[in-house]
């Protein structure tokens, strides 16, 4: 078991910074970037809805309190990639991109308490944006490049446990780190020597998440389960470094190499989260089928320090998701048909994503379907995910985005603690 342990770790230390770039949208250009769904591919598949799920072979990283069921060893990693269809009103543009969203271990530690941790993607930010700006001669007289990568990820170890009267509690701790760089490039015509300002942060912090669940039967066969989780409030700490460099001026060049550095300056910055409350409710048959429904909300996201200063152009408000999903198994332990073994996943989200830009409420809707796949006569699975959904408007000079994602992970399942028999 230790060997096992060891190399796991291994495993999670060689993709220390999940370096594939992740992102393309331009709404990544805001804070620091998207934020990662920090669900697995199933909850996903099923419009993002997770909170009341539990399972002995399976994880779930809504609620904490859901590790409680685990009976099995539980090995589980995923990969995504993502398709995005941008339109700004007068010209559409196409960008793909894709690498690990997480890997995670669970283990049972007896039959009423289960553990796991891993590291999983939390935020992203990859963008290129160019502003340009003509004088009365339609001739182009000044631009800007807008360009950022990195992101963060975060380590987590959750426990839960099962009491009597079919509760569940859980906890969750993570440790969030990650960099990320931002780059303005200003050129004009007529003008020698163009400008660079760049920003290099590292961000750190912890998180803490707390969960519960009540499970009831209300009949021979049916379940009614009930779920809610707190993340609680919680600072990243930033420090960083920003420079303004002085380039080459060629108005059509994108990229060019610093000639002198005119100002260096290294700055600090807080980003505080508030609590954030998910809701869950569902009904359905162990192995078989459930639909659910869930609600989470948050208060707006402040951001304090230097490179976070007021702008008149955006601000941040409360967000909040509404998810509806649901899953389908025709036949768990079916010997005479394999597609009966498979599980059928669909849902649907909306999502309010906190951000205001020129006055409008940058809102996303989803649809999302998916499969989990038997490998055998074994626990073990594929799981796969299909997600289309549409991001913001061309409404106030805005970008609309129209995504399609595909998510694939596989779970794998072993017995470490069973009881030696002697014959």
């Amino acid at each position: 078991m230790i060997k096992k342990i060891v190399t796991f770790t291994i495993l999670i230390i060689s993709t220390y910074s999940f370096a594939q770039k992740t992102n393309s949208s331009p709404y990544s250009f805001f804070g620091i970037g998207d934020q990662a769904k920090i669900k697995s591919v199933e909850e996903i598949a099923m419009g993002q809805m997770g909170g009341v799920l539990t399972s002995e072979y399976q994880l779930s990283f809504t609620n904490p309190a859901s590790y409680a069921s685990l009976l099995w060893t539980t090995y589980v990693f995923a990969a995504g990639n993502k398709l995005n269809h941008i339109d700004d009103g007068i010209n559409k543009q196409s960008s793909s991109t894709a690498g690990l969203t997480y890997i995670a271990l669970g283990v049972p530690i007896k039959e009423n308490q289960g553990l796991a941790f891993g590291m999983q993607l939390n935020t992203a930010v990859g963008y290129s944006l160019l502003e340009t700006f003509y004088n009365e001669e339609d001739i182009l007289a000044e631009t800007n490049l807008l360009s950022g990568d990195g992101g963060t990820n975060r380590i987590f170890l959750g426990y839960g446990y099962q009491t009597t009267f079919g509760i569940n509690l859980g906890a969750e701790a993570a440790y969030i780190f990650g960099g990320i760089d931002n780059s303005i490039v200003n050129r004009r015509l007529g003008v020698q020597l163009a400008t660079k300002h760049e920003t290099n942060s590292y961000l750190k912090g912890f998180a803490f998440k707390l969960g519960a669940q009540y499970i009831k039967n209300i009949s021979p066969r049916l379940k009614l389960k009930l779920g809610t989780t707190f993340e609680l409030p919680n600072d990243l700490d930033e420090k960083g470094d920003q420079y303004l460099y002085s380039i080459d001026n060629n108005i059509n060049q994108e990229f060019s190499i610093p000639r002198d550095t005119l100002v260096s300056d290294s700055y600090k910055a807080t980003i505080e989260s508030p609590l954030r409350t998910i809701l869950s409710a569902g009904i359905g048959e162990d192995n078989k089928w459930f639909v659910g429904a869930e609600y989470s909300f948050q208060d707006a996201i402040k951001f304090n320090g230097p490179i976070y200063d007021e702008s008149p152009t955006y601000n941040y408000t409360n967000s909040s998701i509404i998810s509806l999903g649901g899953f389908f198994t025709p036949k768990f332990n079916s010997i005479a048909s394999y597609w009966n073994r498979v599980t059928y996943r669909a849902g649907a989200s909306y999502k309010k994503l906190g951000l205001v830009v020129n006055d409008t409420q940058i809102d996303d809707y989803g649809m999302s379907f998916g499969l989990s796949l038997p490998m055998g006569l074994k626990l073990s699975n594929i799981n796969l995910g299909f997600e289309l959904g549409k991001r913001g408007t061309t409404d106030n000079n805005l970008i609309k985005e129209n995504y399609y994602n595909f998510r694939l992970s596989i779970s794998l399942n072993d017995k470490w603690f069973s009881k030696r028999t002697i014959n």
